[in-house]
């Protein structure tokens, strides 16, 4: 009995890494620039170019901003100077980066 659970729960690890690997693959083509920001404008560009839906966190988790750019142009004229990650979504793929505004 001891066996079939081992081999159930090793099922399941191995289903739902398997689920993570797909959902989170990188973004293709992937830039950032300029990296610190210091003119309030952050550029990303991708291999696609499609819209992208961007989540901005501070250090402490707490989110900052939330959009959605079409282009590769994005303002964070509105933040504070800081260390920040950035979270971009962009066809199913995600990059995650720390972004330094000054």
């Amino acid at each position: 009995m001891k066996h079939l659970y081992l081999l159930i729960c090793l099922l399941f690890i191995s289903v739902a890494s398997a689920q993570d690997s797909v959902g989170s693959r990188e973004i293709d083509g992937f830039q950032l620039y300029p990296n610190p920001v210091t003119h309030g404008k952050v550029y990303i560009n991708t291999t696609a170019n499609a819209p992208k839906n961007i989540l901005i966190f501070d250090v402490l988790g707490t989110q900052v901003l939330q959009t959605t750019i079409l282009g590769p142009e994005l303002d964070l004229s509105d933040l504070d100077a800081g260390v920040y990650i950035l979270r971009v979504f962009e066809n199913n793929k995600v990059a995650t980066r720390k972004l330094i505004v000054k």
